[in-house]
């Protein structure tokens, strides 16, 4: 049984902001995480390499991106050393001031004025800079948002992106003084979502979790925490468990422990812990609960004849439609058809007879357009994933069942793959590509929407009568059991939330005191 200062159970945005400030402040810090680690090569070169991209152990698949299916939404994230970083779209907006003042944790803080500091440093650490160059289908929207008068609402990304001064060439670290890794500019080849093969993209393997590296924090990839007890004399126990062969599990102790898996991997170890006598039964009665997504709606716009949307990040542009919603292209390199094997035609609608009418009905007005979406040579090159989201909220909570994390509808309305305005967007887009509009299957068949971005589960309170941890990311009645990650979130931000992520995190560790 190893002893560590602090363990952090999970590397994405908000693991490796941890490891790097804990380690900073003089802590012996063990960051686990359940999945490998990447070498650039490592990465698959399309989606159809299922062995390289996607995350299913079970199933031989060791990759970085995961699908998991619940009743009511199907959440898309990352799994490796860097967490969501490797295989998010690198975008890292400001969230609007209304998410600062809505949900459990308005009026805890001030929060739009405390984290704004937080967001320049994580602005900062992450290389966030104006996306340079616009590919067709950003110049698509831009052609809309002039039509609407809405051109001042129009605008390239922020993104975590070097690009250097020539794509593809590797020079010595440009962001932290000769401190971190050599790195290469981006090559516009439109795989940010597949993971980076060429260095470009600034994964967090590559800032926060390579510098606390440099300064002594351990990193146990490829291994579970699956259990978190007090132990008698303060601090916690962390049992961990091999995800690939058989090995026994490992016993750590630590003074401090937090909680950076992610909203799925949070909630699963909290809900687990708290039915264990033995772990945390004292937790709030809201663990699991509010549970949010952006309000996503995800639909494919693919075009006829021989198109190519692959060239630039996967994110270019942007447009607020109105004060609520937002709307982006998205895009992954040439030959990433797997998604082409999921997909129907659009179906808009509340009730599965509806929707299998409006398909049918899609397909019967359009057959041309039909055909050629589902001929066409490659899918990726010729199809733009559009990404509407909004900041209205609705939530839903999470709870074990037999098989694990399930899901059910908590307060107002359960999220919905039926958004009008996301349809009519997705229309016009269509129209000026001469394309058929798609999207997943269960969508068309479940009506369950699609997120990238699932938030909540331990929310801030004021006590455990109303959220799970304090404005300082402490959980309620267990002193120095932190939750840093997307469960932290209290409110619907209607962006990417990553940089969110990063900013709180920062903000909740500058209020753990250095170690004596």
């Amino acid at each position: 049984m190893e002893r560590f200062d602090a363990i952090v159970v999970g590397s994405g945005f908000g693991g490796s902001v941890s490891a790097l400030r804990l380690s900073e402040k003089g802590y012996r810090v063990l960051v686990v995480e359940q999945g490998r680690r990447f070498r650039p090569e490592d990465f698959p070169k399309t989606n159809w390499d299922l062995r390289r991209f996607m995350w299913n152990p079970r199933l031989g698949m060791r990759g970085p991106f995961r699908m998991t299916f619940l009743p009511h939404v199907t959440v898309l994230s990352g799994v490796g050393v860097g967490g969501g970083s490797l295989v998010y779209a690198n975008t890292l907006p400001v969230p609007k001031t209304a998410f600062f003042e809505q949900g459990s944790w308005a009026g805890v803080r001030d929060w739009q004025q405390e984290l704004a500091p937080h967001y320049a440093t994580a602005k900062r650490m992450l290389g966030a800079v104006r996306n340079p160059h616009l590919g067709t289908t950003d110049q698509v929207l831009r052609a809309i948002a002039e039509e609407d008068g809405r051109l001042d609402d129009f605008s390239p990304t922020d993104v975590a992106v070097y690009f250097g001064e020539r794509a593809g060439q590797e020079v010595e670290d440009p962001f932290f003084e000769g401190k971190g890794p050599r790195r290469t500019g981006c090559n516009l080849c439109g795989g940010c979502m597949l993971g980076c093969r060429h260095g470009a993209k600034n994964t967090l393997d590559k800032n926060y979790l390579y510098l606390a590296e440099q300064l002594g924090t351990v990193v146990l990839p490829e291994t579970k925490v699956v259990a978190l007890r007090p132990e008698p004399g303060g601090g916690y126990r962390v049992v961990a468990r091999p995800t690939r062969g058989r090995g026994g599990d490992a016993v750590f102790v630590a003074d401090k422990v937090v909680l950076a898996g992610g909203v799925l991997g949070t909630s699963e170890l909290l809900l687990s812990m708290k039915a264990d006598r033995d772990g945390l039964p004292e937790l709030s009665d809201h663990v699991g609960r509010h549970v949010r997504t952006n309000s996503e709606s995800i639909v494919g716009v693919t075009a006829s004849g021989d198109a190519d949307f692959t060239k630039g990040v996967a994110i270019g542009s942007i447009l607020h439609t109105d004060d609520h919603s937002h709307l982006e292209p998205v895009r992954y390199p040439p030959g990433s058809g797997l998604f082409r094997t999921m997909i129907l035609p659009h179906a808009p609608g509340r009730t599965l007879p509806s929707r299998l009418a409006a398909s049918l009905k899609s397909m019967a007005a359009q057959p041309r357009r039909a055909i050629s979406a589902m001929t066409v040579r490659d899918w990726s090159k010729s199809t733009a994933i559009l990404l509407f989201m909004q900041s209205t909220d609705g939530t839903l909570d999470l709870r074990l069942g037999r098989l694990g994390l399930t899901s059910r509808v908590g307060e107002g309305v359960a999220p919905t793959a039926d958004i009008p305005e996301a349809s009519a967007l997705a229309a016009r887009f269509a129209d000026k590509l001469d394309g058929f509009v798609v999207n997943l299957f269960t969508e068309t068949l479940a009506g369950i929407p699609t997120t990238a971005h699932v938030l909540g589960g331990a929310c801030i309170g004021t006590d455990a009568s109303t959220g799970v941890i304090g404005h300082d990311h402490q959980v309620f009645g267990y002193p120095g059991l932190y939750v840093c990650d997307g469960s932290a979130v209290s409110a619907n931000p209607g962006v990417n939330p990553s940089l969110t992520i990063t900013a709180m995190t920062e903000r909740a560790m500058t209020l753990v005191p250095a170690r004596a």
